[in-house]
């Protein structure tokens, strides 16, 4: 019989789709668990407008300036000052919304957005949180900023995250598998790939490589599309997401597919042979899901090239730093060469139910 602290609150943040994409699915398998789950935005807890210039800001770096978002998350990891004085500023302004979050039934608090860390993290150092807050590190690189003091854990996707994480002052970690829906899964079989495929589309008879930029559709995408267009490996295939300009360019060339927001991301990605990504975030664990291989390429500044180097070290997918790899890098993959081992690991929910459930070790234990 569950307590009388059944509820899990998780804070998420509207900024692109990678963290609100693993907040509800983190949601919808507490609830299946008998939890009562909800979901919170963490721009809704800003004084009023913040949240909104938060997200527009950072949208028009990526897609005018992706360079000063290097930059600027560089500038953050290397002067402590600057790291300290950002925590210190969104923890504050966040706190009293946060700490309404909280009610008595509440057994623990899962933030899947660095600064809602560092506000819940600053509420339970101050004893002013009395129920455990964990972070679920969406990034296959983690920035300083995702750790916070007071979190009492952090669960990381690989031990490349987890080390760090710790690196960065992370006391308890924990490896776990990616908050990825069901419905992300491989084709059945040939007949279900191509039915797939006539849905969007597609070419039956050649291989597709999907190329994917995020919600927003920034980054270097045409030039991406069109260097795999003139390979002739794979057919270029780009999701452009809200990004209406991209899509009509990309469809006037006359090469290759240009789709705009795509709803049925799992049916897509089982028609796809290989996905081009340019982040590292939730769309490459997804692909991965549906067991089709991964290459980063034209990566962003900033998290694009950390996830891309950090899933290159772990093994999950090949970082193509030269244009002039691609094509190899492509027929590779498109043969199987290097494709991951599926990797077991707890679920992300299990180990947020034990926390919140005051389970103690080997439980919860500290990633080595």
């Amino acid at each position: 019989m569950r307590s009388r602290l059944s509820r899990i609150t998780v804070v998420s943040a509207s900024v692109g789709a990678g963290h609100d994409g693993a907040a509800r699915e983190l949601v919808r398998r507490l609830r299946a668990a008998g939890f009562d789950a909800e979901c919170h935005d963490f721009l809704d807890l800003l004084p009023p407008g913040c949240g909104r210039l938060l997200r527009g800001s950072y949208a028009l770096e990526l897609k005018i300036a992706p360079w000063a978002w290097g930059w600027l998350l560089h500038g953050l990891e290397k002067h402590q000052g600057s790291g300290s004085f950002v925590r210190s500023l969104f923890a504050k302004a966040a706190a009293r919304r946060t700490r309404k979050l909280v009610g008595s039934d509440t057994a623990a608090v899962v933030s899947t957005y660095p600064l809602a860390s560092q506000a819940l993290g600053r509420l339970r150092r101050r004893g002013e949180l009395d129920v455990p807050v964990a972070t679920f590190l969406t990034d296959m690189s983690v920035h300083p900023l995702w750790v916070a003091d007071g979190v009492d854990l952090h669960l990381a996707l690989d031990p490349v995250a987890a080390d760090q994480a710790q690196r960065h002052g992370a006391q308890v970690v924990e490896i776990c598998a990616p908050l990825v829906g069901p419905a992300f899964r491989p084709a059945r079989s040939a007949a279900e790939r191509q039915r797939e495929r006539a849905r969007f589309g597609l070419p039956a008879d050649r291989p597709v490589a999907l190329i994917t930029a995020g919600s927003w559709g920034v980054g270097e995408v045409e030039q991406t599309h069109r260097e795999i267009a003139a390979g002739q490996v794979a057919v270029p295939v780009t999701v452009c997401g809200h990004n209406t300009a991209l899509r009509e360019k990309l469809a006037a060339t006359g090469n290759g597919v240009a789709l705009g927001w795509v709803e049925d991301m799992p049916a897509l990605l089982r028609a796809s042979d290989v996905v081009v990504q340019n982040a590292g975030g939730l769309t490459s664990l997804e692909a991965m899901a549906s067991g089709v291989p991964v290459v980063s390429y034209r990566c962003l500044p900033g998290h694009g090239v950390t996830n891309a180097a950090a899933l290159d070290e772990a093994g999950l997918a090949v970082w193509v730093r030269d244009g002039q790899q691609l094509d190899k890098a492509l027929v590779e993959a498109l043969a199987g060469v290097g494709l991951p081992r599926r990797r077991t690991a707890p679920d992300a929910d299990d180990l947020v139910a034990a926390l919140a459930g005051g389970l103690p070790a080997p439980i919860l234990e500290v990633a080595s």
